[in-house]
């Protein structure tokens, strides 16, 4: 079953439901109007038949004259208005159909058991009725595109607030410590949108101050590791050749990298790095940079382009997206350069279903078979050195049945213009 999802304005919401209790009452209190008017017509046309019964009746008994189209014992007069006649009383009567004007009648007996009576339908009257109704259809068409304009002017206004709330808030979302959810808003008008920007202001904060400390904290640690790993290493480089003193010598480097790893971790949340810029020429850098730490990958350019960017930081975020392919994917690893696309493609079981959905993740080398080995620092520095470089860093499996053959797909998008001194980055966007 396939449900469709709509998305639709906050401004047309609030200018549709304004409308739609604007007709409400247009049409309750036209209907109301109209119903009252009609009542009260029928009522005065009663009253005025009544009248002229009287009038005729005094006519015909005192000259024998048929007044106001008067007539005796009238064939076509209504049941009802016979028995009131035979009880000798005078009476009304009125044949509404709901539509047009009615007929109205009035009887009243004669002292010579005849029973007089008129009738007229009153069009003239009731004309003024039709015209009432076209004044109450302008009015409530007014009324409802009142609504309209109404709705439209307070929901852009509440609109625009949210989505300045909304920008402000990806920005935090992208790191930037700095803004504030209150300060964009703006505006002097204050109701909920404050208290929600107030809100999200102090969580911001909260959590910016509670990664600041955990940042320290490892960066901390990391420094205090540092002395002590390089010391040990140096140690094991003064032991005796054999098999044990290998062993001591691996697990010793292997810390100096994890404490090195972390220190750049901690450096790339602190968002204090900033690109070091070089003109260079992109498919050519690749290729000098696979040979020396990947001689068997396979480099294709489909397109070249010199592109403004920092070196260092781009050998190190492919020097770690071909290390995590060597280490938990298959050869033949594949490097594609199209333009300002770079792709790293290993034949692996490919990117675990964690890694693809929240991205790289510290500590955590994902499922059984692209584990084992290493620490989990490799890709979330690669997707930090990236954010540095105004770059983006995504990351899929590769398709069998389109592609023919399984792996995990890196692909690094780089901006069409450098990131700025104050820190600023270029917004990416990335095909679905």
């Amino acid at each position: 079953m396939v449900r469709l999802a709509l998305r639709s304005g906050l401004r047309w919401k609030v200018s549709l439901a304004i409308a739609a209790v604007s007709a409400l009452v247009a049409v309750a209190l036209s209907l109301v109007v109209h119903n009252a008017a009609r009542v009260s017509m029928l009522d005065n046309s009663r009253t005025v038949m009544d009248e002229r019964v009287k009038v005729a009746q005094k006519w015909y008994e005192e000259s024998r004259v048929l007044g106001f189209g008067a007539k005796l014992d009238d064939p076509v007069l209504p049941e009802d208005l016979r028995k009131f006649a035979a009880r000798g009383q005078r009476a009304t009567y009125l044949e509404d159909s709901g539509t047009g004007s009615p007929e109205v009648w009035a009887s009243v007996p004669l002292r010579d058991g005849k029973v007089l009576s008129v009738h007229t339908r009153f069009q003239d009257r009731f004309a003024v009725l039709d015209d009432l109704d076209r004044v109450l259809i302008l009015g409530s068409v007014s009324v409802v595109l009142g609504g309209i304009a109404l709705g439209v002017l307070i929901g852009d206004q509440l609109s625009r607030r949210l989505r300045k709330a909304a920008t402000a808030a990806r920005k935090l979302a992208e790191g930037d410590s700095e803004v504030r959810v209150r300060d964009a808003i703006g505006g002097r008008v204050r109701d909920e949108t404050d208290d929600l920007a107030r809100a999200v202001d102090g969580m911001a904060e909260a959590l910016q101050e509670r990664l600041e400390a955990e940042r320290r904290v490892t960066a901390d640690i990391a420094h205090e590791l540092r002395t002590p790993v390089t010391g040990l290493l140096t140690a094991a480089e003064l032991l005796p050749p054999g098999r044990p003193t290998e062993l001591v010598r691996d697990r010793a480097q292997a810390m100096r990298t994890l404490v090195e790893d972390v220190l750049e971790v901690a450096r790339l949340d602190g968002f204090a790095e900033r690109a070091e810029l070089q003109e260079i020429d992109l498919a050519e850098f690749i290729t000098r940079r696979v040979r020396v730490v990947a001689p068997d990958a396979v480099v294709t350019v489909d397109r070249d382009a010199h592109v403004s960017t920092d070196p260092r930081r781009l050998e190190r975020i492919l020097g770690n997206l071909l290390a995590n392919a060597a280490r938990h994917g298959k050869p033949p690893f594949e490097i594609t350069v199209e333009g300002r696309v770079l792709r790293v493609r290993d034949h692996g079981p490919g990117f675990p279903e964690a890694l693809l959905k929240d991205g790289p993740s510290r500590f955590r080398t994902g499922a059984k078979d692209r584990a084992g080995k290493g620490h989990g620092l490799g890709l979330t520095i690669a997707a930090g050195q990236a954010r540095v470089l105004g770059a983006r860093l995504t990351f899929r499996n590769a398709d069998p049945a389109a592609e023919g053959e399984d792996g995990a797909v890196a692909v690094l998008w780089l901006p069409e213009s450098a990131p700025t001194n104050t820190g600023s980055f270029p917004v990416i966007d990335v095909p679905d």
